[in-house]
């Protein structure tokens, strides 16, 4: 019997069981948006990094025999998304797996989870970071912040980098394999833009009001919508707008209700609706 019927994104990522981050985004959002998530756990923390006190167990040795079990089940995806990993270890791990699960038309993300602001997560090393760039060739999509992008290209880091700089950018990143590519979360003022290029058209920023301070899992709920988007074959702009929508949306209820910022964004009430948000921007 075929278990390749529905269709399935693999999201490789440590699973966070408070925080909204990671996994426990992934799966209800890929879910409500009718795609069957299949996790592929790099670490399993009881709550995200971001709080004063964690539990954490690395997966990294379990990986590899947890792939086997898929190859032997003959599974197959129609996405991949890849978030954040803690070690060149894990980053040849996930080569493998998308060398072996990687088809024609599977759709691969990689949302390249380094640093913000200049800088690297405190987690990341400068050594990981270059090894993170052995997964770009691998990606149909790609969702670097401006950070991000920076450090895949070796770029000096600028916040007010302009259209011409992130469109430099964007065609430096797809020469090494991804046709589409978000550079998410640019400082605008008031607003947060997302400059979003495809391959042979014109780029396009996708500007929506600033919502609140940062909060974990907003990366995670984004990468997350682009990858159910692109298998369910929305165009890719659009799919920009449809995620960036729904988070403004959501951080908006966020703080209505008050929540501390380690908790994440509180998405779920919009979670029936998620696929109708946005559809006043087409």
């Amino acid at each position: 019997m075929s278990h390749n019927h529905q269709k399935k994104i693999a999201v490789v990522n440590d699973f966070c069981g408070f925080g909204r981050c990671s996994l426990t985004v992934s799966l209800p959002v890929i879910s409500a948006l009718g795609i069957q998530c299949c996790p592929l756990p790099t670490s399993v923390f009881s709550n995200h990094t971001g709080f004063q006190s964690f539990y954490c167990t690395d997966f990294t040795e379990h990986m590899d025999a947890y792939i086997a079990e898929w190859a032997r089940l003959d599974l197959r995806f129609d996405g991949i998304l890849t978030g954040f990993l803690g070690s060149e270890e894990q980053v040849e791990i996930v080569k493998r797996f998308l060398e072996r699960f990687k088809q024609t038309g599977t759709t691969a993300v990689v949302d390249p989870v380094m640093g913000d602001y200049g800088s690297l997560y405190s987690t990341y090393s400068p050594r990981l970071s270059k090894k993170m760039k052995d997964l770009v060739p691998y990606a149909d999509i790609l969702t670097p912040n401006l950070t991000e992008a920076c450090i895949l290209t070796e770029t000096e880091y600028r916040a007010d980098l302009d259209e011409d700089d992130l469109l430099a950018l964007c065609r430096e990143l797809s020469a090494m394999g991804p046709r589409k590519i978000v550079v998410s979360g640019l400082e605008r003022g008031e607003s947060l833009e997302n400059f979003v290029y495809e391959a042979g058209k014109e780029p396009v920023r996708i500007l929506e009001h600033k919502v609140g301070a940062f909060r974990s899992g907003t990366g995670d709920v984004f990468s997350s919508m682009l990858a159910a988007d692109a298998v369910n074959g929305i165009d890719f702009t659009q799919s920009v707008r449809h995620a960036s929508s729904f988070i403004a949306k959501t951080l908006r209820r966020t703080l209505e209700l008050e929540a501390p910022k380690t908790d994440g964004i509180c998405f779920e009430e919009f979670l029936p609706t998620i696929r109708t948000i946005g559809e006043e921007e087409k």
